[in-house]
């Protein structure tokens, strides 16, 4: 298996190393032509809101370990990792968690039958028959399932069902976010991984969209791997599995996992290693685009212009016959539910300004517009509430033209709309701020406060009409190609794909790291359906019922002030106006903390999504007893037991699926997690405090990486655990 993994990987990285150049020349080139996207009218939030929480709550938690569901206190930090304690109290006393799952590449399901259905699937000959008892049993009927493919699963349940849909929107958020890729501001490394991925698994005749490109780009190599060490696993191991259907279900998934773990470890290793040298030479690459960019572009269109005179018969054939009539087919499946999804995001956008206008006037003015705009300001990351938006994009279907176009899963265009929609509402919502607090500073009534609102409102809502257009037409056109490009690669591939080495000749050897023959011949299929593709949105734009502006409506910044708004400090609403960032509801804290001390930590516990009706935030009621389980104890075998041995003391490496540590017979509630390990090859050990030893009663500030992983204390105090911060971001799709 280390050996096979091992070979994967290798060749991957050659991909890999040859896109980083090419990369490397795509993005000085664009920075040099300085070609970019047209100026949006909404201002975007610059430092991100990196003190909340999104949700913290109870639920119920099945211990595989010992086949008993307990009792849990979930919380989800801006990250989005979810947190699990075995208590709030443990929570609140700095306790290590229990878990901290990354939540990358899951599936939630909501029912029992669901999950068996995919188990069942997952291992042939082991479908349980008519009355013999599941893999799993739930307490309650309101569970909810994170199902993986490859890495373990994770089994809640709660009591209600309102619980279980506020539990579900916010996990739903949760993996949304881990699979929304690499950031944008990666312009070498994040281009180069997604177009190694592609032309990887292209020579392995793997066309299409890939439903497991998700996550950071260790987890998404794991996936990779295991994409194709999976089934040969299966066919190896599956028949020496022993005992009833569930049992062997059951040592599949246990399998699998401590497979899918030992994979990230080598992944990991590898890809920094390579990633290192090619940091490591990437100045001498700088050098020699700069000395001679303009001979390596005259290089490329050269051989541009030769294989174009080879494919573009071909092509255009088979644009002609086999994508052409289908595109406003597939455009108008993409728009209707889209349109519908930004429509609702202004309707909740609206809705909010004006029910705070309400209150200000009906509910004391301005003394407590801090309060309501604090509340405003997080609105895009309230999974609730933007919830309705979200499911707007949920009927997606591509119908026979999914079969057709080898799309597996129409999950990465829904998941890209909805972040999409996120970063539309965050916008409208910062630019309403600044403008109020522009408007605040001239000391208005408490009538003309109200004005204001409603006019800075009307305002906000032309902007966001304009850019939601922009941001909607591109996504068309990017799906389009998503769509479209890999089928034509397929189709060409058996009449042109051999003949394509014989042009390497035309590149010279000293810009062979920025020109590749396989890029060249991309580009060249793209540019003979890409005219189809415009065509196509441009029409589209005319009609009312998608509310898109023509592309010959071209609005200037009619606010050439407003940008330099945003060059100030973030707004802080609570500690400017009416002290709200004060809540009831956070821990006690020396008297001694200043006032900005005591609203910093404060704000770090106030959950962005609040039960209205509860006193506080995080209250969910009296914890209720865990039931008991269902199932008896049965020992692992063979590999499983070895692999879960190893895990007692705290480990050397990172869990990436969120594994927890196990329990220390000594000390049962101090549990030290096993969360991934930071990208950087400096990444520091993971440190446990000693029992007995006192800890600092601040509640832990959660960290910015994408991997749910907790920083240390601020201020000298004893850390809980420490771990360098983590350069990789996540990634859904190509």
């Amino acid at each position: 298996m280390t050996k096979k993994t091992g070979k994967i990987l290798a060749e991957f990285l050659r991909f890999y190393e040859d896109q980083y150049g090419v990369a490397l020349f795509n993005s000085m080139r664009h920075e040099i032509e300085g070609t970019g996207a047209p100026q949006t009218q909404l201002l975007w939030r610059k430092v991100p809101l990196d003190e909340r929480i999104v949700f913290s709550g109870n639920l119920f938690q099945y211990q595989e370990d010992n086949k008993k569901w307990r009792n849990r206190f979930g919380l989800v930090p801006h990250n989005y990792g979810l947190v699990l304690y075995e208590n709030r109290a443990a929570y609140e006393r700095q306790v290590p968690p229990r878990a901290i799952i990354n939540s990358a590449g899951y599936k939630i399901l909501t029912s029992l039958d669901q999950y068996l259905e995919l188990v069942g699937n997952s291992l042939p000959g082991t479908t349980s028959k008519s009355g013999t008892a599941p893999i799993l049993k739930c307490p309650t009927q309101f569970p909810l399932i994170l199902w993986h493919p490859s890495a373990r699963h994770y089994y809640f349940c709660m009591m209600t069902e309102a619980e279980q849909d506020k539990w579900q929107a916010v996990l739903q958020d949760c993996i949304r976010h881990c699979n929304n890729g690499i950031p944008e501001d990666s312009k070498v490394e994040g281009p180069a991984f997604t177009d190694a991925i592609r032309m990887y698994r292209q020579s392995k005749e793997l066309y299409g969209t890939w439903e497991m490109l998700c996550g950071n780009e260790v987890q998404i190599l794991t996936n990779l791997v295991m994409e194709e060490l999976g089934p040969e696993l299966k066919a190896e191991l599956a028949p020496r599995l022993k005992g009833k259907p569930q049992e062997r279900q059951r040592q599949w998934i246990q399998i699998s996992d401590a497979v899918y773990r030992m994979v990230y470890e080598q992944a990991k290793a590898r890809f920094e290693a390579v990633l290192s040298k090619l940091q490591l030479a990437r100045p001498a690459m700088e050098a020699v685009i700069r000395t001679d960019m303009d001979q390596i572009i005259t290089s490329k269109e050269h051989l541009a212009s030769k294989i174009r005179g080879f494919i573009l018969p071909k092509a255009e054939v088979c644009v002609r016959n086999h994508v052409q009539p289908y595109i406003p087919s597939i455009l108008e499946a993409l728009m209707v539910p889209t349109s519908q999804g930004f429509t609702e995001v202004r309707d909740v956008f609206f809705k909010e300004v004006t029910d705070m206008n309400l209150n200000v006037i009906n509910e004391g003015g301005i003394d407590k517009l801090g309060e309501y705009m604090e509340k405003l300001s997080q609105l895009a990351y309230h999974p609730l509430k933007m919830q309705s938006c979200y499911e707007k994009m949920e009927p997606l279907r591509l119908d026979g033209l999914q079969q057709r176009f080898d799309v597996s899963s129409t999950s990465v265009f829904k998941q890209r709309a909805q972040i999409h929609m996120r970063e539309q509402m965050d916008n409208a919502v910062y630019t309403f701020e600044t403008l109020l607090h522009q408007e605040l500073g001239k000391g208005p009534s408490k009538e003309e406060l109200c004005k204001s609102i409603q006019r800075i409102l009307e305002r906000v809502l032309k902007k966001y009409d304009y850019d939601s257009s922009t941001v909607r037409k591109r996504f068309f056109r990017e799906a389009l190609l998503q769509i479209t490009i890999p089928f034509l690669l397929k189709k060409l591939a058996p009449t042109c794909k051999s003949e394509l080495p014989r042009f390497q000749e035309l590149i010279f050897e000293d810009f062979a790291r920025f020109i590749l023959v396989e890029n060249t011949y991309e580009e060249v299929v793209l540019q003979t359906v890409m005219k189809d593709i415009l065509q196509a949105v441009k029409e589209a734009a005319v009609q009312r019922k998608h509310n898109l502006y023509r592309d010959s409506m071209v609005m200037h910044n009619s606010d050439p002030n407003l940008h330099l708004l945003a060059e100030g400090a973030p707004i802080d609403w609570g500690e400017e106006y009416s002290g709200s960032g004060e809540d009831s509801g956070s821990p006690s804290i020396p008297e001694a903390a200043t006032l900005s001390e005591k609203r910093r930590r404060a704000k770090q516990v106030v959950s962005v999504v609040q039960d209205e009706e509860a006193g506080l935030p995080f209250e969910a009621g009296p914890e209720p007893p865990s039931p008991a389980s269902p199932d008896s104890v049965t020992e692992l075998r063979g590999l499983l037991a070895r692999d879960l041995q190893a895990e007692s003391p705290l480990p050397a490496g990172p869990l990436p699926n969120g594994a927890p540590a196990q329990e220390s017979p000594q000390l049962e509630s101090l549990q030290s997690v096993a969360a991934p390990e930071a990208s950087s090859p400096l990444a520091s050990p993971l440190q446990q405090i000693p029992p007995g030893k006192a800890v600092d009663l601040e509640p832990p500030k959660p960290s910015d990486q994408e991997t749910g992983e907790q920083v240390s204390n601020p201020g000298g105090r004893p850390p809980i655990h420490t771990t360098t911060e983590d350069s990789a971001g996540v990634q859904t799709e190509f």
